[in-house]
């Protein structure tokens, strides 16, 4: 279905250009990043040139015009390179960058953005902490004001490209609990106190780098606080409103790899004599797996329309990442299920599909914090 009442042809032309860069920058070399657990920084530039990296951001900051669906054609493109860690470590610009766009000061806009759009520095968000993950309103790293600077103790943890990131933008406690004393602040790596704790190796998302960070004494600038003191909670939820609808489109673009990946085994794996798509029982499961697939990509793109035309459909939004990620679970188990054992060898892409997409239903919310949120919009 081409859904066309969503995408034209600047967003087909979005599609071509990625499948262009992913063809000759990236697919011949992502079998040795996997491995090597981490792509080459050079791609960064290389993508920004692109402008893959600037889409969606203003002109003055080097970005490109676009609106919500050029961005999903893009990110269902790069979903087909099969590696879910390298399109999120290569965009995570897309949630650390934001905060500051919505509320920085011209100043810190023109200083942090740009080089991250360029490709030339690599922008990571810091929330999650060892004993606080979607529960924000919870988080323990602090910030005490001292003069012109803050002093930053505390830790962050499972911070997508946060090995190698040039600043983190961070949730911090500078008021009393709750979700009232939270705060955003840029921490620049190289900053005395800041050091990365550790680099997590993972079941999935091998090719991106994930860090556990710590901050002792670490003294900020508090020109690098976004927005004022006190005021980071709401903006940490925008963000995550477009992180989630984001991480929808991931999980129905992988299941679709997974199920076109499964389609064609199917046809060329015999068993008896005969294709195993011959047999009914295949059939019905591949036709179980395209139902559902058609069922997460409509309603995903009917919520990212309602955020085009100016809405904020919360409800909708975890509602839609839930689907899409139980979609996504269900689609990758059948795939490897239906490559027998090979779905098991690292040799076949539905095995890397298959670990790669059980963060999906974690990240940004896990499946039982987006019921909770729902359960809140429900009428009775």
């Amino acid at each position: 279905m081409r859904y066309g009442e969503y995408f034209n042809e600047t967003h087909e032309q979005m599609r071509r250009s990625a499948r262009k860069f992913i063809e000759s920058e990236i697919a011949p070399y992502l079998a040795d990043w996997e491995d090597a657990e981490l792509f080459p920084r050079e791609l960064y530039a290389k993508a920004a040139a692109a402008g893959f990296l600037g889409l969606g951001y203003p002109e003055e900051y080097g970005g490109l015009e676009a609106d919500i669906f050029h961005r999903i054609a893009m990110t269902e493109e790069f979903i087909r390179t099969g590696s879910i860690g390298l399109v999120a470590g290569l965009f995570s610009l897309n949630i650390a960058i934001p905060p500051i766009l919505a509320m920085g000061t011209p100043e810190q806009k023109r200083r942090f953005i740009p080089p991250v759009l360029a490709g030339e520095k690599i922008a990571a968000l810091g929330i999650t902490e060892p004993n606080a993950g979607s529960d924000v309103a919870n988080i323990e790293t602090r910030a005490v004001r001292d003069g012109g600077d803050y002093v930053v103790n505390g830790a962050k943890t499972f911070i997508t490209s946060g090995c190698r990131a040039d600043f983190v933008t961070a949730a911090v406690r500078t008021g009393g609990p709750g979700f009232e004393g939270i705060s955003l602040l840029v921490i620049e790596s190289g900053t005395p106190g800041f050091r990365v704790a550790g680099k997590i190796r993972k079941m999935g998302w091998n090719a991106s780098d994930t860090a556990e960070l710590v901050f002792e004494d670490c003294r900020v600038p508090a020109a690098n606080l976004i927005g004022a003191e006190n005021q980071g909670f709401m903006a940490v939820m925008q963000n995550f409103q477009d992180e989630r609808i984001s991480m929808a489109v991931m999980a129905h673009a992988a299941a679709e790899l997974a199920y076109e990946t499964a389609l064609k085994y199917t046809e060329e794996r015999s068993a008896f004599n005969r294709p195993i798509r011959a047999f009914q029982v295949t059939r019905h499961k591949l036709v179980d797996m395209a139902t559902k697939i058609e069922a997460a990509k409509a309603f995903n793109y009917k919520v990212a329309a309602s955020i085009a035309a100016g809405e904020y459909p919360v409800a909708e939004v975890s509602m839609a990442k839930n689907f899409a990620c139980e979609v996504c679970d269900k689609v990758a188990y059948d795939a490897v299920q239906l490559h027998g054992g090979y779905g098991y060898a690292r040799e076949y892409l539905v095995e890397r599909i298959y670990r790669d997409t059980r963060i999906l239903s974690l990240g940004g919310g896990t499946t039982e914090i987006m019921k909770e949120i729902i359960a809140k919009y429900l009428q009775y």
